[in-house]
């Protein structure tokens, strides 16, 4: 990617309310977001009508519905773009077979597929595995209870941050890194050649609860403004 290249700006939606993720995806839209995330917690709570409110309202955003598949994963894939996801994710610890058959069911309704390579022993190695599969994003994930538990146990801080330089020198697909990241550290993700940039818990929404912080909107739109003056990385190839 370069500066004239904009990075793709996605906002997790981790509420468990539809009529509250609805409320928060107008505002993330007027804010400027580029994709919706349709989150894990929404997708526990909603399921594929979760997903399809969000296509009914908003027609032209590419949404993300982040299964976070290990197990029947064209199956769940087909759900979800039936739905209306224009992305689903699917976990790089799953077996070869449920990688290949959500790049298989993406492929018949024209969707995309994420591999997240969260607790993968080796991140990179699984990342370029997953892009000759034919998945067409990976995404570079520190947890939430791996992140709490370090830190509250071993006085450690984890970041996605320590894998995603070596997790792009390995594939040539678009990367995105998730995990408590700083509105500065998410920046810095986009300087060292990432393309996508990913907010949630805890910038815009509650790292305790599934619910949105305080003056959502105003912290979206400043975020946003940042990230769109921010200085991105050189193009992979």
């Amino acid at each position: 990617m370069n500066s004239l290249t904009p990075p793709t700006i996605q906002i997790s939606i981790d509420v468990i309310d539809l009529d509250e993720a609805l409320r928060l995806a107008r505002a993330a839209v007027r804010a400027g977001v580029d994709w919706l995330e349709a989150g894990t917690p929404l997708i526990l709570a909603e399921g594929m009508r979760g997903v399809q409110a969000f296509r009914r309202e908003f027609p032209a955003v590419p949404i993300v519905a982040d299964l976070k598949t290990m197990d029947g994963a064209g199956l769940e894939a087909e759900v979800m773009f039936k739905a209306g996801a224009s992305m689903v994710v699917v976990m790089g610890q799953a077996a070869d077979a449920s990688i290949i058959e959500q790049v298989k069911m993406a492929k018949r309704y024209g969707g995309k597929v994420m591999c997240d390579v969260m607790l993968c022993p080796d991140k990179p190695a699984r990342a370029r595995q997953a892009q000759e599969m034919g998945v067409d994003y990976i995404i570079v994930h520190t947890g939430f209870d791996e992140r709490n538990h370090a830190r509250e146990q071993f006085g450690r801080i984890l970041s996605p941050l320590d894998d995603l330089p070596a997790v792009l020198q390995a594939v040539t697909i678009p990367v995105q890194a998730v995990g408590g990241l700083s509105i500065e550290q998410a920046i810095q993700t986009l300087e060292m050649g990432a393309q996508i940039v990913v907010f949630g818990a805890p910038l815009v929404v509650s790292g305790h609860e599934f619910k949105a912080q305080a003056g959502f909107e105003d912290k979206l739109r400043e975020i946003v403004e940042r990230v769109r003056r921010a200085r991105t990385g050189p193009a992979r190839t």
